[in-house]
């Protein structure tokens, strides 16, 4: 047949070929064309010698269209297959590859599952398309920056009650610290923020979104325009006293170490906890402690400089009267404050017409003058002042005088019963 003369190569392969072929004619020598192909003499010569016996299909390579004697049994194929549809499904190759390993005991690269779930049709190629943004270069010491973000996801995947992640990264290592909250606000970013204090200590900047958590967006004030300031949220005047910088980023992607970290927790921690049976955000913050062991130890990088720029705490600083919600309240007349529809008695007198409410990450409430906690007490009924009584007295008849207006008009006389009877009017 006319197909078996036809010969399929490659570029690469046609190239090698006409070296060959020149070096079978004597145009060049064979130590010239191993330069030419960045082979061995020795190699040359086998090539040489087999094109002379086969022809010009003597230049492929024998193993064209065989199977490779490193090819895993089909059994094993099937039987990943199987673990996929039925405990894995909707794992990624990468993190399928690391729980086949662990939990049965097969080892298998994580491009070998991709190409044979791709084949099967259980996942589907993905292209990328991603918009240019200008890159910035990674921070050089730790402590320098810390990005951080709360992720809403269905963490729990209807089990357990909706939670948010409170992340945190480290801009030039990329470590990571976290914890699951109910909501995304002051309180859980406070706490978040003081438990990686405890961890590392005072970071120098933090780099975070334009949630209402994290940035005011009230008009200023009469106060703030005189006194040339703008309003800032709760987490921003905490900062500040910390000395810690707050960055905030105008885009998603500005901050996107954070952002892919979330992307990459979605997929792994979720279903981490799926194989665990977590169902309530306790059990879900004590797995976290040590995922976030195991997760720091394999993807966390070394900073370009080994200076830790984390600041210390001094031993007596009290973190917790700056990571609370303070607002200013009036003091009234009665030594009373209204505060969140309640009201407080104070218990010792203070010179003065406004003191501060402290709300504190545990709980706790202060009302405070000068640094100093007042003792106070809620007031959970108004007593109400009782009138006096008015004595009963009877009114007295009325009587018009004499030149009253009505007095004035005439009296018309009583009409005849009997005539309106025989005229039929009554």
């Amino acid at each position: 047949m006319a197909g078996k003369d036809i010969i399929i190569m490659t570029q690469e392969e046609l190239k090698k070929l006409h070296i060959i072929r020149k070096a079978i004619e004597g145009s060049i020598k064979q130590i010239e064309a191993a330069k030419m192909l960045s082979l061995s003499d020795r190699q040359i010569r086998r090539l040489t010698v087999r094109v002379r016996q086969e022809g010009d299909s003597g230049i492929a390579h024998k193993s064209r269209g065989k199977q490779s004697n490193r090819r895993l049994p089909e059994e094993i194929r099937k039987k990943i297959v199987r673990l996929y549809r039925q405990k894995y499904n909707d794992f990624g190759p990468t993190l399928l590859s690391e729980k086949l390993f662990k939990e049965e005991d097969i080892k298998i690269s994580d491009e070998t599952i991709r190409l044979w779930l791709i084949e099967t049709g259980d996942i589907k190629k993905r292209r990328k398309h991603k918009k240019h943004r200008q890159w910035r270069e990674r921070k050089k010491y730790f402590g320098e920056m810390l990005q951080m973000d709360g992720s809403h996801h269905n963490w729990l995947e209807g089990r357990g009650p909706e939670m948010v992640l409170m992340g945190c990264i480290d801009d030039a290592t990329n470590k990571i610290f976290g914890r699951f909250y109910e909501y995304e606000g002051t309180m859980p970013a406070m706490d978040c923020f003081k438990r990686y204090v405890g961890l590392y200590g005072l970071t120098g900047s933090v780099y975070i979104d334009r949630h209402t958590t994290y940035k005011s967006n009230a008009k200023p004030t009469i106060e703030d325009d005189l006194l040339g300031r703008k309003p800032m949220s709760q987490f921003e005047r905490a900062m500040e006293e910390l000395g810690v910088k707050v960055i905030h980023a105008n885009s998603p992607q500005a901050k996107g170490r954070i952002e892919r970290l979330f992307r990459t927790l979605q997929d792994r921690l979720v279903k981490e906890m799926r194989l665990k049976g977590i169902k309530t955000t306790l059990e879900a913050n004590l797995f976290l402690e040590g995922y976030l062991k195991r997760h720091n130890e394999r993807f966390s990088i070394d900073a370009a400089a080994k200076e830790d720029l984390h600041r210390p705490l001094p031993k007596d600083f009290a973190l917790d009267e700056v990571l609370c919600v303070k607002t200013r309240r009036a003091l009234r007349n009665d030594f009373t404050v209204a505060h969140n529809k309640k009201l407080y008695q104070i218990l010792e007198p203070a010179n003065t017409k406004e003191v501060m409410v402290e709300e504190r990450i545990d709980g706790r409430m202060f009302i405070t003058h000068n640094n100093r906690a007042l003792g106070y007490k809620e007031i959970y009924s108004i007593p109400l002042k009782e009138k006096p009584k008015k004595p009963f007295k009877m009114r007295k008849k009325y009587t018009p005088p004499k030149d009253h207006p009505w007095r004035k008009y005439p009296v018309l006389p009583k009409p005849d019963i009997s005539i309106l009877v025989k005229t039929g009017h009554f």
